[in-house]
């Protein structure tokens, strides 16, 4: 009987072993999966020697923002790049339009604003094939910039992007706007040590629209030509 109870034991051990080297081996194999991008394959900032900056607005609510962001743009002379999220332009047809008939540049911003870094390839697929579909059949344009929510990607939506002739884009400085709602610290981020090549990040949102003729007339004023994102690049 006790030979029995130590074999069961020594049994019940070696499963629970088995098990949690299943779980490391998982979990090492996704970690790795999600480093293992060239930071060649993920774009920061534009040409360092250009006097060129981008205003990336990343879009999938804030609409009623949008119309004044325009009208302040075209005040200054302004052309930036909107990234489009799949499910706001199904609903807000009419404000992508308008968007574009603007002449700003549209880019990618994934479908349903999922955390890419958490699917697989095939997922991370339907994310930016989605969107790219529905912005041709709207627009008649064919997108190849792709800035990924929550700027969350791994190596399959590296991938992806490539291999729908994508480039992937994040920013070198970031508003915070979508959580912090105060029009000075959104302007300070915007503006601070500001550099050539620079992409800035922004959301339609009542703050940044507050700190957006500030932000405008301080570029003006330092030389910086507010340009789309593809421009800032070369």
């Amino acid at each position: 009987m006790k030979k029995v109870k130590v074999i069961r034991v020594f049994s019940s051990f070696l499963i629970i072993c088995m098990l949690s080297g299943l779980f490391f081996f998982s979990n090492y194999a996704n970690a790795d999966y999600s480093s293992s991008f060239s930071n060649s394959d993920v774009i920061y900032n534009g040409n360092r020697n250009s006097n060129k900056i981008s205003l990336m607005v990343n879009v999938y609510w804030g609409t009623e923002f949008i119309p004044k962001m325009l009208e302040l743009f075209k005040d200054y002379g302004v052309k930036t790049t909107f990234f489009i999220g799949g499910t706001w332009a199904e609903k807000e047809q009419e404000m992508l339009n308008k968007i574009y008939a603007d002449g700003h540049e549209i880019g990618n911003h994934g479908y349903f604003h999922l955390d890419q870094d958490k699917l697989n390839y095939d997922q991370n697929k339907e994310e930016i094939e989605n969107t790219h579909k529905l912005i041709k059949v709207y627009l008649g344009l064919d997108m190849n910039l792709f800035a990924p929510p929550s700027g969350a990607f791994n190596n399959a939506t590296l991938e992806v992007a490539k291999d729908l002739g994508y480039s992937t884009i994040m920013w070198s400085k970031d508003t915070i706007d979508w959580r912090d709602k105060d029009s000075s610290t959104i302007y300070s981020r915007a503006t601070q040590n500001i550099e050539g090549g620079d992409l800035i990040l922004m959301h339609p949102t009542e703050k940044t629209v507050e700190a957006l003729p500030a932000m405008l007339e301080f570029y003006k004023l330092k030389g910086f030509e507010v340009s789309p994102v593809s421009e800032v690049l070369v």
